[in-house]
């Protein structure tokens, strides 16, 4: 006697999700997807052969309820065609004009840093010295800022392309992180109203070479984000933006980073410092955020620093958060000319 499968796990919570698209040898197009694995071409439901999903998030607050209609299949798309998702590349989700990332944000982390960064000649036990940094930790989130920076988005790419290490990039390392896509232009906003500027999370793997984090030719200046973070390809990015409507809670969500196969990371967004809400009233407090940017939102214990493991050629990352799917990337190492 034959079992039936059961249905298949849905790809992300809520009714659907914007994903970037393409066939084979065809051009990116803007798609809703839902949880079976259906896809919609935006561009002839919206009658607009030039709509992206950035294009979409800029009238966001007169998209996402029709989005919504499209999703119920019910007569709203005019009778459009859906197609199956597979056999479709799927790319980044979003093309941002400005991707805000952030740095020790996760508290357990930063204390695994304190302890191990720690003065040499502290003999007190790690206990004592975990304590100590908790207290520092606590005192960070209710007096002190985020940590935050400037990203390119040119650094990013899709969620299953090849990640390439470049040759120069001594210690490649992984940091997967909660990504916010702002979904209304955000200047000076207070922190209670943040969230409304958020028109959905996606998943980012924000990779940093760590030997290129600091200067060595001139230390003073302190870190060199341009140079540590942003190669061709070192921020993949989805697979989907899954609308903030279908997310209960973003600071409460599971990030979770498997290396061929072995769980690195696995924590919860509520040992974030300063959540969510925070973050985009921080970053919107100087610059002016726009409709498709990103918020990252920092990454948690268990980096390759942590494990003493860093990439290398052949390496494969499984990144995933509750809800918002997952992504999977492949290290090549860059071939030399």
């Amino acid at each position: 006697m034959s079992v039936k499968p059961g249905p298949a796990p849905a790809l992300f919570a809520g009714p659907f999700a914007l994903a970037t698209l393409s066939a084979p040898d065809g051009p990116p197009f803007p798609a809703l997807v839902t949880p079976d694995a259906r896809v919609l071409d935006l561009r002839a439901a919206f009658g607009d052969a030039r709509l992206t999903v950035r294009g979409l998030l800029d009238v966001w607050e007169t998209a996402a309820p029709r989005l919504a209609a499209l999703s119920r299949d019910d007569g709203a798309d005019g009778g459009a065609e859906r197609g199956p998702l597979a056999g479709l590349r799927v790319h980044a989700p979003v093309d941002p004009r400005q991707v805000f990332q952030s740095g020790a944000n996760y508290r357990q982390h930063v204390i695994d840093l304190h302890v191990a960064h720690g003065d040499p000649a502290d003999d007190r036990p790690a206990e004592a010295r975990r304590a100590e940094a908790a207290e520092i930790m606590d005192r960070r989130a209710a007096e002190d800022l985020p940590y935050v920076f400037i990203g390119l988005p040119s650094a990013i790419t899709g969620p299953y392309d090849d990640v390439v290490l470049p040759a120069w990039a001594e210690k490649p390392d992984w940091e997967l992180e909660l990504a916010a896509v702002i979904g209304r232009t955000a200047h000076r906003v207070p922190v209670e109203h943040a969230l409304e500027y958020v028109a959905g999370y996606t998943i980012a793997n924000d990779l940093t070479d760590r030997a290129t984090v600091f200067r060595r030719d001139m230390p003073q200046i302190g870190t060199d984000w341009l140079r540590s973070k942003n190669a061709p390809g070192f921020t993949p990015l989805g697979p989907w933006i899954v609308p903030a409507a279908s997310i209960a809670d973003p600071d409460d969500l599971r990030v979770t980073l498997k290396l061929n196969g072995e769980v690195m990371q696995d924590e919860s967004t509520k040992d974030m410092i300063f959540d969510v809400a925070r973050m985009v009233a921080f970053a919107s407090r100087t610059a002016r955020l726009l409709p498709g940017d990103l918020v990252l939102t920092g990454s948690p214990a268990g980096n390759g620093m942590h494990w003493g493991r860093l990439l290398r050629d052949g390496d494969v990352m499984d990144g995933s958060i509750t809800g918002l799917g997952a992504q999977r990337t492949r290290c090549v190492a860059e071939v030399s000319s």
